[in-house]
């Protein structure tokens, strides 16, 4: 089951591979990566396992701010953020939260070229890395 809001996309790469290409999409873009989290790199350092899980938070002020004037709750929400796992089959995947659910969740209204150009950019960045 798919979250409400959030897009997935399956990758013919592994989540090394996956994230390494989405991160080369997103800087090709001239969006500012601003984190990385390895999830399950985490987990083993307190002796725990979890399979592939890895968070990209990246984004460009330019196009956040407008949002975040609008409604600064969204803040909780920027930067983008692209989740990479493999799922127990060994499948990689791609997900992130769509920019017009996002909006929708705070209330913010009038914004819709700018959420349409968020969401194109974001569906060729993961594309780019799938």
């Amino acid at each position: 089951m798919t979250p409400e809001g959030f897009v997935v996309l399956a990758s013919s790469h592994g989540p090394k591979d996956t994230m390494e290409r989405l991160k080369a999409a997103v800087t090709a873009r001239g969006m500012t990566i601003f984190a990385h989290i390895d999830h399950a790199g985490a987990a083993k350092d307190v002796g725990m396992t979890l399979a592939p899980t890895e968070v990209l938070i990246f984004g460009s002020p330019k196009a956040g701010t407008p949002l975040m004037q609008a409604s600064q709750t969204l803040g909780i929400d920027l930067p983008l953020k692209a989740l990479v796992w493999q799922d127990g089959a060994g499948k990689t995947w791609l997900g992130y939260n769509d920019p017009r659910w996002l909006a929708r969740r705070h209330g913010v209204t009038g914004n819709d070229h700018l959420l349409g150009a968020i969401a194109t950019v974001l569906a060729a960045v993961a594309k780019d890395a799938c």
